[in-house]
């Protein structure tokens, strides 16, 4: 009878909280934060600047007023950039001027008032597109694709390597295709010298116009083949400013839990390009409602609710490819590390009041998939929201802070944003904001985390299930033809099939199947656990209990912190791998290029090679661009580094025979016997790197299937 009245009472815990919610004060807290601006006009509130400090100082009152414990500003170090203005004019061949505004991104550019320059434009911005062309001390004009093509940090640092004073980019397709009037901004993943701009497709098509270029060629998005330099007067007024090593807050509050030292995170970043309704003040405004109504429900916690505030997840390191998710990544790593082993789960939150897909998901680590599945069965989605219902989708990525956090060891999610109409038309442009405001979506997520946020309350142990990261590492290895071709060329002489069986990818599978047994039971005797602790009469009872599995909870974090440090890689597209993915594509690729190399087929090779680690940069800028943009990935500073340092292992440099191809792609009859020899050394460095991280891999498996027996 008292179990009955112990579930009927969290239930109606979890109903008063939930009548407690009021998702027009979210609204109107996310309209608050655009006060603060960087630049008077379109916006911004960047890393470290003045607009952020204010909106952080702002959101820390507001945590104070509503009631959370402990609200503190948690400093931290970063690279902070001011965005005031920038203002270009140019007149047409009849002396009319326009003036239109641009965008920018976080690099150094200061004029006294309008400042006049040549400006010169240059297709693409990429090495060829400079060929007879001067542009010394001039501004150059590009149209480029960040989504589907390079990032704008290649042909920015091109243009400056040729002299140019400034690059202003015009983006083509990918990002700000709703409306031709989009400005878009991105992190600059470069250096700060080598300035940068945005401008929209319409304001571009009047300017070339004013170039001269034909209007057959001049449809907003088209860009042009130019044969001769193309150039116009311009006047440029702005004011631009990288300062490096200066303060930034995270804003924390707490409720306080009652029955362990264990604590649940809410996070959102307060950040933001132009004025950022959706990315991310409504989810800031959301972890902070939900912490609202459950003070206001008088919630009162097992474990402590922790809301944070980040600051600059959009960028906040100069010169660094993984340059975003500074404050996330400074709060776990360097602020708090004591959190790491204490905090059972962080659910972050982007862009939460608008539908990106028909159907919702939660997007989270591989150990909570099997908990998040559970949990979704049991929510009712209303067809207003989500028509298609609600899924949950894994491993997590590195598009926002949780990709952070869950490096860390914390088990992270993030309501998914990266793949819907919403990353193409709207994301990190000026038509971010309230009219993309969907309140069923707003109200739906208010009440689908409110519920995950308690349910999770009442865990004892973090639900991990370990099996399902052991089953994705045994589907990254099912790649026959890879493995024949990288077994050892001593185990390869064998033919005893006992001692075939020595083959180290044949070790890891056997030892990847153990650990998903191992793991299995594990995760069988998390939820025996959890759930007689939902059984339990007393409050004493439960605080009791808690206390005999706390050691337990804390070993189950840092056999996630270990898998963590052990599996989880990055490609150099940035996409989460296991540590033998990378080199087990370029394999494959390499392969194809050396069989079509073979047969004369320069084409095929230089296609295959486009796809090996960086290499497609070499087809298109200079070398001294392809090396800064590798380089400063393998042999910087692991504080400048942040969440990048270390995952990215092995890079296989063909600048040098891509260059050669490519020549030779001129010759009536090539000789190719020298760059056929290039790629089986590049085949048989990377089957090395193949083999060193199977290796790698089976230590690092034992390691975690020893701690996996200890607990």
């Amino acid at each position: 009878m008292e179990v009955i009245k112990q579930k009927e009472l969290w239930e109606n815990q979890l109903q008063t909280c939930l009548s407690k919610l009021d998702v027009e004060y979210s609204y109107q807290l996310a309209k608050r934060m655009e006060k603060e601006k960087t630049n008077p006009v379109l916006g911004y509130r960047t890393a470290g600047s003045k607009a952020e400090i204010a909106t952080g100082n702002m959101l820390y009152e507001e945590m104070k007023r509503i009631g959370l414990s402990d609200v503190t500003k948690d400093e931290f170090r970063l690279d902070s950039w001011e965005f005031e203005k920038a203002v270009l004019k140019f007149k047409d061949k009849k002396g009319k001027e326009y003036s239109c505004q641009l965008g920018a991104y976080q690099t150094n550019f200061v004029t006294d008032g309008f400042q006049e320059y040549e400006i010169v434009y240059v297709n693409k911005g990429t090495a060829e597109d400079y060929e007879g062309m001067d542009v010394e001390g001039k501004l150059v004009l590009a149209e480029i694709n960040q989504r589907d093509e390079w990032w704008i940090n290649y042909p920015a640092y091109q243009a400056y390597l040729k002299g140019a004073v400034g690059f202003i980019a015009v983006q083509e397709h990918g990002y700000g295709e709703k409306y031709d009037t989009s400005l878009n901004a991105q992190d600059i993943a470069g250096p700060e010298y080598a300035a940068a701009f945005s401008m929209s497709q319409a304001d571009a098509k009047k300017l070339k116009e004013c170039m001269g270029i034909s209007a057959e060629y001049n449809m907003g998005s088209t860009c042009v083949e130019v044969k001769q330099p193309i150039s116009a007067k311009v006047w440029l007024d702005a004011k631009s400013m990288v300062r490096r090593n200066v303060p930034a807050y995270n804003i924390v509050g707490k409720i306080p839990g009652e029955e362990t030292e264990q604590m649940i995170l809410l996070t959102a970043h307060y950040d933001s390009y132009f004025d950022g309704f959706q990315d991310d003040n409504a989810a800031v405004a959301m972890i902070i409602g939900m912490a609202k109504a459950m003070l206001e429900g008088g919630y009162r916690p097992a474990h402590t609710i922790v809301v944070c505030a980040v600051a600059a997840e959009e960028w906040g390191v100069s010169d660094s490819k993984f340059d975003w998710s500074t404050g996330a990544y400074n709060q776990v790593f360097r602020v708090h590390p004591e959190w790491r082993g204490h905090i059972i789960a962080d659910l972050n939150f982007e862009l939460p009041a608008h539908a990106h897909h028909s159907r919702d998901a939660i997007r989270g680590t591989y150990e909570y998939a099997d908990y998040f599945e559970q949990f979704v069965k049991q929510i009712d989605v209303p067809k207003k929201a989500y028509p298609d219902g609600i899924t949950v989708l894994y491993p997590i990525e590195t598009w926002s802070d949780d990709f952070s956090i869950s490096i860390a060891g914390i088990p992270s999610l993030v309501n998914d944003f990266s793949d819907g109409p919403f990353m193409e038309n709207y994301y990190h442009s000026q038509y971010d904001n309230e009219e993309l405001y969907e309140e069923p979506v707003y109200r739906f997520h208010h009440e689908l985390y409110l519920r995950l946020i308690l349910e999770m309350d009442k865990l004892v142990l973090p639900p991990l299930n370990f099996g399902r990261m052991f089953k994705a590492m045994k589907e990254s290895l099912d790649e026959k033809e890879i493995l024949q071709e990288t077994e050892n060329a001593v185990i390869q002489e064998k033919e005893q099939s006992d001692e075939v069986k020595d083959n180290p990818v044949h070790v890891l599978e056997r030892l990847i199947d153990c650990g998903i047994y191992q793991a299995d039971e594990i995760y069988k005797w998390i939820q025996g656990v959890n759930l007689e602790y939902q059984n339990l009469e007393s409050k004493e009872e439960r605080k009791v209990y808690r206390e005999q599995y706390s050691k337990k909870g804390e070993a189950l974090l840092r056999i996630y912190q270990k898998t963590q440090d052990y599996f989880t890689r990055l490609d150099w597209e940035d996409e989460v791998k296991f540590p033998q993915e990378a080199v087990k594509r370029n394999i494959r690729e390499l392969k194809c290029a050396l069989d079509a190399l073979k047969e004369g087929k320069i084409h095929d090779t230089l296609e295959s090679i486009y796809k090996v680690d960086n290499n497609c940069f070499a087809f298109l800028f200079d070398d001294e661009v392809y090396y800064h943009f590798t380089e400063y990935i393998l042999h910087q500073p692991k504080e400048r580094l942040m969440w990048g340092a270390g995952r990215i292992w092995h890079h296989e440099n063909l600048y040098g025979i891509v260059q050669r191809l490519r020549g030779k792609m001129k010759e009536e009859n090539p000789k190719l016997n020298e760059e056929i020899r290039r790629l089986e050394a590049a085949i048989y460095r990377q089957k090395n790197c193949y083999e060193d991280d199977i290796r790698y891999m089976i230590r690092s498996l034992e390691k975690i299937r020893k701690m996996m027996g200890e607990l």
